[in-house]
């Protein structure tokens, strides 16, 4: 039986780890925090979105981000201060502007294959996550933006995305919460929402109840290669302070499967192959409905605003996530104030709810230039990657861990 070795613990590990296993591998999984989906995979926007698969490669998306460089609370941020990771992959995203189209179907497609089994997933494994099956509904304040949201969709349609436009009545009979103007919405009924962390946290607990060993509290340090299997060398990460605890491991494997998120650009490197992923952060908040009329006002359907590039979702009766921001300011995990604040606004302005009770995050979205996974076999037959799904990291993951795992299935048969 061959051993494989994944690295990370979030979204894309917990998911290759559960393809891998019922595939009969023996895997062991590492992370160097205690617990499973402690980083981007911890408050995410909550949203199962085949609708928001088109790529950000666009000279508009670049026109804004200039535009929007001088402004502290804008949904897009640069630090211009120089990095050559950067600024490398900066360069690198414009050279795929001219797949904006081809890499927005694909993505589309990974989406709804992804989708499929991840609620195949959820159901067999009885997997409670506060799912709701509602719908997204994207909503356009601004004709300009509408039309430019046409074009968006009929992109999405020819990946065989089912989206319809809507109007403004519309809107508000799918979902009655909404109080603003618009000119009109795009809706897409099959799409969904959940709590990733609790998501991931169950399918974890599944996956050790079917053999798979984690071992947490490990950051790797070296894999060494040997003709027939590798080593990959570990030492205790800053969390782990078990007194009984070896400062090194070593663990044998036939194969390493790298699902390291914004770590995989280090640890490719590592591993004598280039993924250049870059750390793009994003905020939330969860706000905690406590009262009667928070939980009455409070949308149920998943909304994502377009001139705002904010998104909700409903996670439970007693919680909303909302969720923004793109900031390129490196491995930064700090929670700024002047980023979570327009989260709080946009709320207040949007519904009557209570934002007493506010719960603010970040975490840094594993982004490759072309906005596409990379979900294949590294220079060494022995490295494998599925990792770079940016922000839709839990959209895609059911999909691409089935194509890695099956991947591996082919060089290291079972």
């Amino acid at each position: 039986m061959p051993h494989i070795v994944v690295i990370g613990a979030g979204i894309t590990g917990v998911t290759s780890a559960y393809e891998l296993i019922k595939l009969g591998y023996q895997v062991t999984v590492i992370d160097r925090h205690l617990f499973p989906a402690m980083e981007t995979s911890f408050a995410n926007g909550g949203q199962l979105s085949a609708c928001n698969a088109e790529v950000w490669n666009q000279k508009a998306t670049v026109l804004k981000g200039i535009k929007w460089m001088s402004k502290k609370d804008a949904p897009l941020l640069l630090n211009p201060s120089f990095s050559l990771h950067k600024y490398r992959w900066l360069v690198e995203f414009l050279t795929h502007i001219k797949n904006y189209k081809a890499n927005t179907i694909e993505t589309v497609r990974l989406a709804l294959l992804a989708r499929q089994r991840l609620f195949e997933i959820a159901e067999k494994e009885n997997i409670s996550f506060d799912l709701e099956k509602r719908g997204i509904l994207h909503m356009y304040h601004t004709e300009a933006d509408y039309q430019i949201a046409k074009q968006v969709n009929d992109v999405l349609v020819e990946g065989k995305l089912e989206r319809y436009a809507i109007t403004p009545e519309e809107m508000k009979a799918i979902e009655p919460t909404l109080t603003g103007q618009y000119f009109g919405g795009y809706y897409t009924s099959s799409d969904a929402t959940g709590d990733i962390h609790k998501y991931s946290v169950g399918l974890a607990e599944k996956t050790q109840q079917y053999g798979v060993i984690y071992r947490f509290g490990l950051d790797v340090v070296n894999v060494k290669y040997m003709q027939d299997k590798v080593i990959i060398h570990c030492k205790n990460s800053s969390e782990n302070m078990h007194t009984d605890a070896k400062e090194y491991v070593e663990i044998e494997a036939d194969a390493v499967l790298v699902c390291g998120g914004v770590g995989s650009y280090q640890l490719a490197d590592m591993l004598g192959d280039r993924v250049n992923v870059y750390p793009v952060k994003g905020y939330s908040i969860t706000v905690q409905l406590k009262d009667e009329r928070s939980i009455n006002n409070a949308p149920w359907v998943s909304l994502l605003d377009e001139s705002a590039k904010i998104v909700t979702s409903r996670l439970g009766v007693d919680r909303l996530r909302v969720a923004g921001t793109a900031e390129f300011n490196g491995y930064n995990r700090d929670i700024r104030a002047d980023r979570i604040q327009p989260l709080i606004n946009w709320v207040n302005q949007n519904f009557d709810i209570s934002t007493e009770h506010v719960i603010p995050w970040a975490g840094l979205r594993p982004m490759m230039p072309n906005m596409m996974p990379v979900v294949k076999q590294g220079n060494h037959s022995r490295v494998f990657y599925n990792t770079g799904h940016g922000h839709l990291g839990w959209t895609l993951s059911a999909a691409t861990a089935v194509i890695i795992s099956q991947e591996i299935a082919q060089k290291f048969p079972c």
